[in-house]
């Protein structure tokens, strides 16, 4: 074997290691945005308000199950974007007019391009689709300087986080808004191909003049010379005509466009890294939506979750107050405890026996160390006095009954705030999937009560609560 047949199949046995690697990736890409969708872990309610991201997702995934590729088109007004998308398509989809801004939202529109035809040119190359066909999206986006268009402009770049290839149309030698907006482009690090329209209006010596000036000044650090590309996407060219008198004239009409160097970049690029620049682009996008849909599930359930507390700490402070009998204080303040822990692991979907939640709750209390031994000693002095006081009402035909439900409040509240604290703690725990992460529970709950006003709580506890008692004596 010579040394040139040696390195061509060197060179085959390496893209076919790519191709399979690509194939794996979009594989792996398709079945975890597919795991995703499936284990949203959503209630109805969670759901509403929700339905645009979650709407997000499905599409990301859509993406990718019918390897569809999507192609963003940006510049500014009059650079013929709208008619380089319809020359590419070989139809008039996309609106366009002499006037500007005829783009004044986001358009898109298929392109089908199959893989199975007689193979005429390497547009025929493209390796996406699962069935043999690979299924381009176009879109369209209004002029970046447009009067009244940074929401249209914030819209495009929406769109520039979900494309996975922008056409960047310019029309001559490029701006300094034209400059700082492929600039911008460029951070969302997505392949850019600059598209030079409209070189049917100069003359062969200056069109090439300004290439060259684009390519070795305006976009150097920017862009390589193989991602700029010349195109006359609806040119005009000169055409006979007889006059009414006989004579012999010269009009303008529309000739074919020239853009089989754009489509063939385009394709190109498709058939040598399309796969893995849909499973790449799909998954950033679909983890940014993830990320939003997970904050705000949480903030979500951190709301009921606060409200389920205070719930419970409420009951247990009711249960405590109205209570004369110690032993039975102890208990039902434990029970209660108990009982909170299982509701808030319902809500944050973390399966939990009754035993589980006692556990959790013997590893909070020995972790918040002088608040729970604070309470019980408190408990048992208060839960003494409130007794005698409760004995002694009837004696005092009543008179004992102000300084009694004193007691219990101060008695109730000290109580409730433990189980205030223990409901936050186990909130971040079931959070965190279950977990105290790295931290372990000592360092999760000190962090937590050092970040509670007790002196806050402790006094909405015994307002709501002298209330209710109140309530409860009427």
């Amino acid at each position: 074997m010579s040394a040139a047949d040696f390195e061509r199949e060197l060179e085959q046995t390496v893209l076919s290691f790519a191709d399979i690697q690509a194939e794996l990736n979009y594989k792996q890409a398709t079945e975890s945005l597919q795991s995703l969708v499936r284990n949203l872990d959503l209630s109805a309610s969670e759901r509403s308000g929700l339905e645009t991201e979650i709407e997000n997702l499905q599409g990301m995934l859509d993406k990718l199950e019918q390897s569809r590729v999507q192609i963003s088109v940006f510049g500014l007004v009059g650079r013929g974007k709208s008619s380089v998308l319809n020359a590419l398509l070989g139809d008039r989809v996309f609106e366009t007019g002499p006037t500007h801004g005829v783009t004044r939202a986001i358009h898109g529109a298929s392109w089908e391009i199959s893989t199975q035809r007689e193979p005429v040119s390497d547009l025929v190359r493209v390796t996406i689709g699962r069935q043999g066909q690979a299924q381009i999206q176009l879109m369209d986006t209004p002029g970046i300087d447009e009067v009244n268009g940074q929401q249209r402009s914030q819209l495009a770049h929406q769109v520039a986080k979900q494309s996975d290839l922008i056409l960047f149309v310019i029309a001559g030698d490029m701006t300094q808004v034209e400059y700082e907006a492929l600039s911008l482009l460029r951070a969302e690090s997505k392949p850019i191909l600059l598209v030079f329209n409209k070189i049917d209006q100069y003359p062969d010596t200056d069109r090439m003049m300004i290439y060259e000036k684009i390519r070795d000044e305006r976009v150097k650090e920017l862009l390589s010379p193989e991602e700029i590309v010349m195109a006359a996407a609806c040119p005009l060219v000169p055409e006979g005509v007889r006059r009414p008198d006989g004579s012999l004239g010269v009009k303008l009409v529309r000739g074919e466009p020239q853009v089989e160097d754009l489509k063939l970049k385009i394709l190109e690029l498709l058939d040598r890294e399309g796969k893995s620049l849909v499973a790449l682009n799909t998954m950033l996008y679909a983890d940014t939506v993830n990320e939003r849909l997970v904050k705000r599930k949480m903030e979500i359930r951190q709301g009921k979750g606060n409200q389920i507390i205070w719930n419970f700490v409420m009951v247990k402070g009711l249960a405590i107050a109205l209570n004369p009998v110690t032993a039975i204080d102890l208990l039902s303040a434990a029970v209660i405890d108990v009982v909170m822990i299982l509701k808030l692991s319902q809500l944050y979907g973390i399966p939990m026996t009754q035993q589980g939640a006692l556990n959790l709750l013997q590893k909070i209390a020995i972790a918040m160390g002088g608040i729970s031994a604070g309470e019980l000693f408190a408990n048992l002095g208060l839960s003494s006095l409130k007794g005698l006081l409760g004995l002694a009402t009837p004696m005092t035909a009543g008179a004992a009954i102000g300084p009694y439900l004193s007691v219990a409040i101060s008695q109730a509240a000290i109580s409730a705030l433990s189980s205030y604290g223990i409901g936050q703690v186990t909130k971040e725990y079931l959070a965190n999937g279950a977990s105290w992460g790295p931290d372990g529970p000592k360092v999760v709950v000190t962090r937590i009560l050092s970040g509670l006003d007790e002196t806050s709580i402790l006094n909405r506890i015994k307002d709501e609560l002298w209330t209710k008692l109140q309530s409860h004596q009427a």
